[in-house]
């Protein structure tokens, strides 16, 4: 374990950007992102989430795959590409960090994205525990520890001291190039550290949300959550606005299209969500003509789709931005405390 103080952050962070882009949260007009860090750059690792998760690193909101040009009968398909360099993202929370897990599932299985895969491997993630959750997190919902937070480095901030702490080989080759800025964490920093996890344990097992429960979504009847008539309560508040699939750190949904430049056609690839009504529309139309059955796909295939078909693995962190963010206030936990009150009427009625 080593340790930097304030004063030194700077350095370290010049130190970093010298060998590797670095990514960090940024302020930039009175919110919070992810952004290229420089010497001007308005770092806030006081906020506990970026307005969009660091998902965009490694799966863009738009990118480029490919163009063609036709000359007569004979097409030339031009490799677009973009180049990826070395970078690191540092300052992501727990729930962000195992999104990419999540990630990782759909994009490094066969056929492997190798857009994304490039982008995963020349990453260095650099998380950061929590120190002040808030009322809309729920992540300790999916087993996910925020002040054990995992990633290539786990990092800790205590009264202005950054405690560092390099996991992976890719952490490790990070932490030899900067070492030389940090001083030894010695038993004293071990215990401060101990205390001020507890803390923040008892903060979370105070939290609104965490007797959160998905017992209602475990091993149930698939056809029979399906065909329930909640789905037509729940989905009425809805505005189809797609806010919570493009701020989800774990939604992977996309659309390809082409475009003509006037000098080729471009092909590109850009985030899509299951809550637009030309969503997987076909030419014979769409799968989901109301508003309810796109309601309904979203969360079924985090809350039982997706845990069915990847070891009961939930496609949700409980980062809570869907809650923060949502114009009707409608989320991922109206959708389970409906269930789990489904649930426990259930066994009642068992009784």
């Amino acid at each position: 374990m080593l340790k930097i103080y304030k004063n030194k952050w700077p350095e370290l962070f010049f130190k970093i950007s010298c060998s590797r882009e670095l990514y960090m949260p940024i302020e930039k007009d009175g919110q919070i992102w992810f952004g290229k860090w420089n010497e001007d750059a308005k770092v806030r690792f006081d906020e506990l989430n970026t307005v969009k998760s660091p998902k965009d690193f490694f799966f863009p909101q738009s990118e480029n795959i490919v163009a063609f040009k036709a000359k007569g009968k004979n097409i030339s398909i031009l490799e677009k590409r973009d180049e990826s360099q070395p970078f690191v993202v540092f300052g992501i929370r727990a729930c962000d960090a195992e999104s990419l897990k999540i990630l990782d599932r759909i994009f490094l299985a066969e056929p492997i994205d190798t857009f994304y895969k490039t982008r995963r491997e020349n990453a260095t993630i650099i998380t950061l525990a929590c120190s002040e959750p808030e009322e809309t997190c729920f992540c300790s919902t999916f087993e996910i520890d925020p002040v054990n937070p995992g990633g290539d480095i786990a990092t800790w901030i205590i009264d202005d001291v950054l405690y560092w702490q390099s996991l992976t080989k890719k952490g490790h080759t990070l932490t030899e190039d900067v070492k030389g800025l940090f001083e030894k964490a010695d038993q004293q920093d071990e215990e401060k550290i101990y205390s001020h996890k507890k803390g923040v344990k008892v903060i979370l097992s105070k939290l609104p949300l965490q007797d959160l429960s998905l017992e209602g979504f475990k091993n149930g009847n698939m056809l029979a959550i399906f065909n329930s008539p909640k789905w037509r309560e729940l989905s009425q508040a809805c505005i189809g606005c797609g806010t919570c699939t493009f701020i989800c750190p774990t939604c992977h949904c996309y659309d390809i299209r082409d475009y003509d430049t006037g000098h080729e056609i471009q092909r590109f690839r850009c985030w899509d969500s299951c809550m637009y009504s030309d969503f997987t529309r076909m030419s014979h139309g769409n799968p989901r003509h109301s508003q309810i059955e796109r309601f309904r796909q979203r969360f079924m295939h985090k809350l039982v789709y997706y845990p069915a078909n990847n070891e009961g693995v939930f496609a949700c962190v409980g980062c809570g931005r869907c809650i923060l963010k949502c114009p009707v206030s409608m989320n991922i936990v109206k959708v389970a405390r409906t269930w789990e009150a489904n649930k426990a009427l259930e066994v009642k009625n068992d009784e």
